[in-house]
């Protein structure tokens, strides 16, 4: 029961969806849910790449994919796409670490915000709309599973690094700064059943999982080394962008790689 209470704290933490009363919230639950991260990936990619399929039955790739990431955005409520914006300037505008950690706090979006969001989420959608043109059960597969590997990086990195951020505004916006490393292998291995199934089921896309699970981990190593030399750690602002571009560089993985399997 308490592990059931711990995912549906974590949903509650990073979704919009609402969840039982029974569950309840106790502040150490929140240290204790991110082992299960990934499996909110799960239930946001899961509703996403359900409006894609359903949208698709009635629209063009391009509209459905507008729809699918506009439900993905409202379900998260923008909250990783603001983390992204705000390490976009701290890190673009900061030359020290003090500068881009004060930055980051600004609610405020700059111009490396504006542009890190139009990039990405500009590139997101071409990569989506690219497959659900050629190959929609694709498009669905990969839609969730990078929801799911995505939401695990921001776990190795809390495993890896120290937290960079002040305290005391840690305290006043709640967040998870720690996971043991039983929690860390549970993480990673809901994406590595999630990889499986969908090997299992789609056996033509083994090579395609295998690439994007190599390039959603190069991401992952990538925004660890940038954190660790430009901040010494990380913040919940980092753990945000860490996702967003997990998430699109196996979304493009599974792209380009569709190419030559």
């Amino acid at each position: 029961m308490h592990q059931i209470r711990l995912f549906f704290t974590a949903l509650q933490f990073f979704t919009r969806l609402p969840v039982p009363r029974w569950v309840g919230y106790e502040p150490q639950w929140l240290q204790q849910c991110a082992r299960y991260f990934p499996l909110v990936g799960l239930v946001v990619g899961g509703l996403s790449a359900a409006v894609l399929w359903a949208a698709l039955q009635a629209f063009p790739a391009t509209v459905a994919v507008g729809l699918s990431m506009a439900a993905s955005i409202w379900i998260t409520g923008g909250f990783h796409e603001d983390g992204l914006a705000d390490s976009a300037d701290g890190l673009g505008g900061g030359l020290t670490r003090e500068k881009a950690l004060l930055i980051m706090k600004d609610s405020r979006i700059g111009s490396y915000g504006a542009l890190a969001l139009i990039l990405v989420l500009g590139l997101k959608a071409c990569t989506l709309v690219s497959l659900a043109d050629t190959d929609p059960q694709l498009a669905l597969l990969a839609l969730v599973w990078s929801h799911m590997a995505s939401r695990a990086a921001p776990v190795w990195l809390m495993q890896s690094l120290p937290y960079a951020g002040d305290a005391e505004h840690a305290k006043a916006k709640p967040l998870a700064t720690q996971i043991s490393g039983p929690g860390l292998l549970l993480a990673l291995g809901w994406v590595l059943g999630a990889a499986l199934l969908g090997g299992w089921l789609m056996p033509e896309n083994v090579p395609l999982l295998i690439g994007a699970a190599i390039v959603a981990a190069g991401l992952t190593f990538y925004m660890q080394a940038l954190l660790e030399r430009r901040l010494g750690g990380y913040t919940g602002d980092n753990l945000g962008a860490t996702q967003q571009v997990v998430e699109l560089g196996a979304l493009l993985a599974f792209l380009g790689l569709a190419a030559f399997f």
